[in-house]
């Protein structure tokens, strides 16, 4: 027998519990779990109000983790939530093995595993959907946000000139800053949906050098309008993500005008290349020390605290499951 975290009933805080070591099959590695994150899509899934329906239950949740397979440190995704099968928040997992990425050495598992899938969004967002160039302007919305972090250092690393960031809390700006963004913008609260984009569009405008390049926005909702108010003439936003809300008031003027390009992006996307490709950079940018995001490792008794804290927001940070 084996530990992991348990989900038993949708909509309700996970357990630790004990359950059957997984036997691999064809096409399948065993993997010794070191790190594994609670992230939004763990979080949805778990719900059971997600776009891929009802999770077979009980299962272990984690859609990505980084462990041990064949004498090599690996990251590797699972379906849990979104197909029948368990993930990566117990002690052993069950890989396809072409999924699996050999991380570099002297990479920092639960390093790596903060970063994930979302260090990937940001990275591909920026350069395959945004096709950002060296030398432009970004602004990064959510900028707190594990998203938001890697992207602005991403930014950064692909030779953008600036990189502006938004973010809600203060403690989301200093994060933000802390990333290495040129400066911060503080995005209205969660109540204040209704506020008025012309005044963001200028608070935005203020922060940045002229006419910017390229948005990238997990947040959609009143802060894309008023970003894409700062765009230059064919400028790009590549929206990532709803968490200020699921429509947005952009206006059509604004649009036509500049003939600006609204993108949507999501990992789902990815051919398992392009993907690895992307893990491979992230790990690798991640071991040299100019990537990170900010994280809390938790052990897996503490597992159900911290599934809720990250759940109601109060943790503010990524948190990562220790298994080893």
């Amino acid at each position: 027998m084996m530990r992991a975290l348990q989900i038993d009933e949708c909509g309700r805080p996970p357990a630790v519990a004990a359950r059957p070591e997984p036997v691999p099959g064809p096409g399948l590695e065993l993997v010794r779990v070191v790190a594994a994150p609670i992230t939004p899509l763990d979080l949805l899934c778990a719900t059971g109000t997600s776009y891929f329906g009802l999770p077979a239950l009980p299962y272990v949740p984690g859609v990505q983790g980084v462990g041990s397979a064949g004498g090599r440190l690996v990251w590797f995704p699972t379906a849990a939530g979104m197909a029948p099968g368990d993930g990566s928040m117990a002690e052993l997992a069950l890989a396809r093995a072409e999924d699996l990425v050999e991380l570099p050495e002297g990479a920092d598992p639960f390093a790596v595993a903060a970063l994930g899938l979302s260090a990937v969004a940001a990275y591909q967002a920026l350069t395959w959907r945004g096709e950002l160039a060296a030398g432009e302007q970004v602004l990064v919305l959510g900028g707190g946000g594990a998203v938001g972090q890697a992207a602005i250092q991403l930014a950064r690393l692909a030779g953008a000139r600036r990189v502006v960031a938004a973010a809600r809390s203060a403690a989301g700006l200093e994060r933000a800053r802390q990333a290495g963004a040129d400066a911060v913008v503080p995005l209205p609260p969660a109540a204040s949906a209704s506020d008025d984009v012309d005044g963001l569009a200028r608070r935005f405008a203020d922060a940045c050098d002229g006419p910017v390049d390229l948005v990238l926005d997990p947040l959609y909702g009143v802060p894309a309008a008023a970003a894409a108010r700062t765009l230059r003439p064919g400028g790009r936003l590549v929206n990532l993500g709803s968490a200020a809300a699921e429509t947005c008031p952009l206006d059509s003027a604004t649009l036509r005008s500049r003939s600006l390009r609204v993108l949507g992006y999501t990992n789902n996307e990815l051919s398992r290349e392009r993907r690895a490709a992307a893990v491979a950079h992230v790990a690798e940018q991640s071991a040299a020390g100019r990537l990170a995001v900010t994280h809390e490792v938790v052990p897996l008794d503490q597992a159900a605290r911290a599934w809720h804290g990250q759940a109601s927001g109060a943790s503010g940070v990524r948190i990562v499951l220790d298994l080893g």
